[in-house]
């Protein structure tokens, strides 16, 4: 699989809302972008706050932007923040850079789209977003 289609992304989300519930998490908002930062998919839980459809994204796009999952984003936020401040500006403040923004890579390792979840804490929205890529049948990278 090369492209992420619209099919892909509602499995991703479904098998992400199923993760939540298992985890008896808050309400979660959930993007699936395709490798060119372009929405395909997104879904906001009943309960979820307004910002959240931003803030998913941005962890998604942050992702994409840098080539790995978010969790580096937020490694690097704490090393080197003045780089991250810098990546941000660059992107006109579109990068979240905490663990939740998920790379999406098929089976020869190319990145095909990210997943950007949030409402819950980082861990469990990263676990959730985890949850939907494999259940898709592609290989997340977290960054980690």
């Amino acid at each position: 699989m090369s492209d992420l289609t619209l099919a892909t992304a509602q499995t991703i989300i479904a098998a992400a809302l199923v993760e939540a519930g298992k985890l008896n998490i808050k309400p979660i908002t959930v993007t699936v972008l395709d490798a060119g930062g372009h929405l395909t998919a997104m879904v906001r839980q009943d309960g979820s706050s307004i910002m959240r459809p931003q803030i998913a994204y941005g962890k998604a796009y942050g992702a994409l932007a840098v080539g790995t999952g978010s969790r580096w984003l937020n490694a690097n936020a704490e090393s080197r923040p003045h780089f991250i401040q810098a990546l941000n500006g660059a992107s006109g403040g579109a990068i979240i850079p905490v663990p939740g923004g998920v790379l999406m890579r098929d089976e020869a390792g190319k990145v095909v789209g990210a997943v950007g979840i949030t409402g819950d804490t980082s861990e469990n929205d990263e676990a959730c977003a985890v949850a939907g890529i494999k259940a898709a049948g592609l290989n997340a990278d977290t960054g980690a």
